[in-house]
């Protein structure tokens, strides 16, 4: 299975994502491939999520010809998918492909860049918007956003997920495309009842809170607002 536990992090490790993602990371690679490359990644991470850590039944089957016994996954009816404003956009259209019938919520969220990082690595983080479906204890949640920086949105955004929902769900994903050691060490130190799926741990974050080797960026390549 092309899921690898390091540690406090789950990496993906498909041969279709992490192609995928070099794609992404090359800075010729244009803005409407670049979209369509979260889309492809999304998808994929989709179908490992369901591979790696949904189970599945056996169901009796009529088939033109005979009755039989086939397997279906368990819960596809019972995924809600957090869309992080606005970069995980693209990357929750792939998600929708495996999970089509899932609920969906958003949240917009973003750090002050202006403010800076703070002694402890992180940002003052604004919330704008928050619209989130009703989650239940039977619910699988899937929190999508392309990059895991310093982990500052993050948590902000999973405060207001559980606020909301004020129940556990059966299973809490944060799905990222690249992730920071500091990032995945904050987010899994103030919930480690969150599982953190990556294609990527890169190597660091510089003295802006950007990730490296990283992909620039997400928002901004995606919608060519630069």
């Amino acid at each position: 299975m092309p899921i690898e536990d390091r540690d406090n992090a789950y990496l993906i490790t498909h041969a279709l994502a992490k192609d995928t993602l070099s794609r992404l990371r090359d800075v010729e690679t244009t803005q409407v491939a670049f979209r369509k490359g979260l889309v492809k990644l999304g998808r994929i991470c989709g179908y490992e999520i369901i591979d790696g850590a949904m189970e599945t039944e056996y169901v009796s089957i009529q088939t033109p010809l005979e009755e039989t016994t086939g397997e279906r996954v368990k819960g596809l009816d019972d995924v809600v998918i957090i869309n992080v404003l606005r970069a995980a956009t693209p990357f929750v259209e792939g998600l929708l492909k495996a999970f089509p019938r899932a609920k969906q919520g958003v949240i917009s969220a973003g750090r002050d860049e202006d403010a800076g990082m703070d002694d402890e690595g992180g940002f003052p983080i604004t919330i704008d918007y928050v619209k989130l479906p009703e989650i239940t204890e039977d619910d699988t949640v899937i929190v999508a956003d392309p990059m895991l920086a310093t982990g500052s949105t993050m948590c902000a955004v999973l405060d207001h997920v559980l606020e909301n929902a004020g129940v556990d769900p059966e299973k809490l994903f944060v799905l990222s495309a690249v992730s920071a050691p500091d990032g995945l060490l904050r987010v899994d130190g103030e919930f480690p009842e969150v599982d953190l799926l990556t294609v990527s741990i890169d190597d660091y974050l510089d003295d802006d809170g950007y990730i490296i080797p990283g992909l620039g960026d997400a928002g901004d390549r995606a919608f060519r607002t630069t």
